[in-house]
């Protein structure tokens, strides 16, 4: 397909100078850029010295100011392609041909760190998406989680003051394990179920690649005829929606702190394009009320029982960004991009991001002008009459930079909605002028309560030992015990187990009677299509081993789509049983078990496996077990399991003897297979030594 995009930016292309003089901003020639002017070999330095002032002003001033929140992300550009036409609910162009592949560029990133802090904290995720449509720019700005933590945009300020590090010593960086957070939830039970979230596996994704998105508000498809649906935007997957566990989230902050930025970039550079579908949950304008919550309520979702998801297309990301400032830092989101057909709801929320994006672009990219730089130029013609401001790259001509006018022939002209204008959704309002938050928002436990009752054992296990830790990091007990109180209210057995862990008083009572639940939401649900794709398979090697059976093997995992990557205790080559060399791609000091997704031990000579000498090798092992990672030994290797009590009968270890005929391997290679597309294996039982 032509990507016009691509096109598009191409034109901005600066190329390093490959010849040629170097010169000032200005084309003056430089013969010296070593030494500032000065007078005297030890003097002053001249402020005549254009150059030394251009070149030390624009290094000063490379960096913009980070964003408030969502410093930290990573990019990509691709496409979006609707399944079939969605006119019977919106007039939007890109929801319309099947055949038309709209370009899009994502941008994914944590909430509450710096842009230096770690990929693998503990954090809701950003997922914003820009679609560069025919009727100009439509971003849809949203998170990996369905709901968020507040109701009103007005307590937006609050919130993230709270979450963001303490002021008086900027502790803790990319955290939410502290004081002024759950101070600020324990005393705002409106926060529990995104924290519940929060809490959750959900916070600690294994890859971007395999993250949900959701648009969190309700908004409004208006079709031709200006009749409105309301809408709720999912993002899926294809890959499966798979998230890591805290102790290996935690080591990856050291091993890699790019864990997830890497991972993306890595993936499309393989062409291995990551691949999400775009579903819809669609409300009749005259059911609105028809729910048990208020529709408008940024803290609830729909339950997918209730509505289902409807899919509408898919998209794909197929290429990185050539510079990560000038597009994945200059890209510019905001909900108010809307295009003809998607309009918005009186969502207080929403309503109050409307307004503070722009607000915040104004600040970061340095003035109104933001919407020119390449990332976020429109493939639409833009028309305006906007003039001046910093960084205005565009050269008017004319005399009429204003509406109506006859010396410039009336242009340019408004146009009708036959035209394509966009009209804003018909919607009666009247009322009062009041500071007062509607009723139906007042159901603060019940939906925390759903999320709670549709977890599996392990997930709520996890979300257990989430609470401990993050409370175990709060100073004030007044606020451990407050938070445990606002618990009870979603489950009493919960607030139970999370007082245990953290030295205060269990509540008295059970105050949470809510018993819905909802399958959809738990992770059990959505494994995805049971493939092995990108999966990051470690294959241990050491001087000694088989290496017969090591190619064949490794054909076979490759070809379902998984990496694998020989790693042994140094770099370069090993000496296989037989004298012959084989090529290592890492070196064990230089990784570990959490930047992969399973372990593969291959044969070594009869009754001794090389690695047993390797304690890396054997805590590398260790680890993956005790992360429910799949595990595959052949023929001697499993002495390393024995060495560690782990014996084939554990769930998602594969073990058998050498590899004798090629049925042997190709049954080997199927049931590890399995193990690896099943990504976790949570029943095990405990390392026996």
């Amino acid at each position: 397909m032509t990507d016009a995009k691509r096109i598009q930016r191409d034109t901005h292309q600066a190329e390093d100078p490959a010849s040629g003089p170097l010169t000032t901003d200005q084309g003056v020639v430089v013969d010296h850029t070593d030494d500032s002017l000065r007078v005297g070999e030890r003097g002053p330095t001249l402020l005549e010295d254009f150059h030394f002032r251009e070149k030390l002003t624009h290094f000063d001033h490379e960096r913009i100011p980070e964003r408030v929140v969502h410093a930290r992300g990573a990019g990509a550009y691709g496409y979006f392609q609707p399944y079939e036409s969605c006119a019977a609910f919106t007039q939007a162009a890109f929801l319309q041909d099947p055949d038309v592949k709209t370009p899009v560029f994502v941008r994914f990133s944590t909430v509450q760190g710096p842009r230096g802090s770690a990929d693998t904290v503990r954090d809701i995720r950003g997922f914003a998406t820009k679609f560069y449509t025919s009727q100009g720019n439509y971003d849809l700005v949203g998170n990996n989680v369905p709901v968020f933590f507040i109701q009103d945009g007005i307590k937006f300020p609050d919130f993230v003051h709270a979450l963001k590090p303490e002021p008086h010593n900027e502790i803790p960086t990319g955290a939410s394990a502290h004081d002024t957070l759950w101070d600020f939830v324990s005393l705002q039970p409106e926060t529990l179920h995104a924290i519940m979230w929060l809490m959750s596996d959900r916070a600690i994704p294994r890859s971007f690649r395999m993250m949900q998105g959701f648009g969190v508000h309700t908004f409004r498809f208006v079709d031709a005829d200006g009749n409105g649906t309301f809408v709720k935007f999912h993002w899926t997957p294809k890959l499966g929606v798979h998230s890591l566990v805290w102790d290996e989230a935690q080591e990856c902050q050291g091993r890699d702190p790019d864990f997830n930025r890497r991972d993306l970039w890595q993936a499309i550079e393989a062409g291995d394009f990551p691949e999400w579908e775009l579903g819809v949950q669609l409300v009749p304008e005259d059911e609105e009320f028809a729910f048990d919550f208020d529709l408008l309520d940024a803290t609830k979702l729909i339950p997918e029982e209730q509505v289902p998801v409807r899919p509408i297309g898919r998209m794909v990301l197929d290429r990185n960004p050539e510079n990560f400032f000038a597009e994945t830092e200059q890209v510019a989101f905001h909900t108010a991009n809307v295009v003809p057909g998607i309009d918005f709801t009186n969502d207080p929320l929403l309503q109050a991001r409307n307004f503070s994006y722009l607000d915040t672009q104004l600040l970061r990219l340095g003035g109104p002008n933001f919407a020119q730089l390449p990332v976020n130029q429109p493939l639409a013609p833009v028309r305006t009459n906007h003039r001046d401001g910093p960084h205005q790259s565009a050269v008017h001509s004319g005399t009429t930079s204003y509406t109506p006018n006859s010396l410039g022939g009336g242009c340019p002209a408004v146009a009708g909605a036959a035209a394509g204008a966009y009209r804003h959704h018909a919607e009666r309002v009247d009322g009062e002028t009041i500071r007062r938050r509607s009723a139906s928002f007042q159901d603060h436990y019940s939906q925390a309560a759903l999320f709670w009752n549709s977890m599996s054992d392990w997930e709520k296990r996890h979300i257990v030992d989430a609470f401990r830790f993050e409370l175990g990091k709060v100073e004030a007990m007044s606020v451990r015990a407050r938070t445990v109180e606002a618990l009870a209210s979603v489950d009493g057995g919960l607030a139970r187990a999370v007082a245990e862990g953290i030295g205060v008083p269990a509540p008295h009572q059970d105050a949470g009677l809510h018993k819905g639940s909802s399958p959809a939401l738990s992770l059990e649900s959505l494994r995805g299509d049971g493939s092995i794709r990108t999966r990051r398979i470690a294959l241990l090697v050491a001087d000694g081993l088989e290496t017969e059976h090591l190619a064949p093997i490794r054909e076979a995992l490759t070809s379902r789509g998984a990496v694998v990557e020989a790693i042994a205790p140094h770099d370069g080559k090993i000496t296989g049983l037989d004298g012959s060399g084989y090529i290592v791609d890492r070196a064990l000091p230089t990784v570990a078990s959490v930047l992969y997704d399973a372990v593969l031990l291959p044969d070594g000579p009869p009754g001794a496996c090389p690695l047993l000498a390797e304690e890396a090798a054997v805590r590398f092992v260790r680890d993956a077990y005790r992360h429910g990672k799949p595990i595959g030994a052949l023929g001697s290797a499993v002495g390393l399991l024995d060495r560690l009590g782990v014996t084939g009968d554990d769930e998602g270890v594969v073990t058998a003897p050498a590899a004798s005929s090629s049925d042997d391997g190709e049954e080997f290679s199927r049931r590890f297979t399995e193990a690896v597309a099943a990504h976790r294996h949570r029943n095990r039982p405990a390392l026996r030594h």
